[in-house]
């Protein structure tokens, strides 16, 4: 993995930490779903980008989507690993899945732009 791919790995995980961390603020404009569901989006984004880092060039995108979400859907299923407050809602699992999705879709647009940017400094 280039360094420019691991900073940009590493600034996604920031981003999600962000989401997560905004979310009191964005469910004051955007209400309940954002409440509820934004915080599952964010983790799930940032895992994703987090199970990349660790993986470096040996996994490919696929399974590591399919990783990071086994890591956030396990840890829905076991009500947080008794580490955090968990309430159940069936459409957790849902937007981890979006958040994932998501951070697949950022992953192949940016992987393009930054190998592009580095054939031409």
């Amino acid at each position: 993995m280039s360094t420019r791919l691991r900073a940009r790995n590493i600034l996604m995980v920031l981003a999600g930490v962000a989401g997560l961390l905004m979310k009191g603020w964005f469910a004051e404009s955007l209400g309940d779903l954002a409440h509820s569901y934004l915080g599952n989006l964010a983790v799930s984004f940032a895992v994703y980008f987090l199970v990349s880092l660790a993986a470096g060039n040996r996994l490919n995108r696929l399974l590591i989507g399919v990783i990071a979400l086994l890591i956030v859907e396990i840890f829905e299923l076991a009500d947080g690993f008794k580490i955090m407050a968990n309430v159940y809602d069936p459409f957790d699992y849902l937007a981890n899945a979006l958040g994932v999705a998501l951070a697949y879709l950022v992953d192949v647009s940016s992987t393009r732009l930054v190998q592009a940017n580095s054939k031409n400094p």
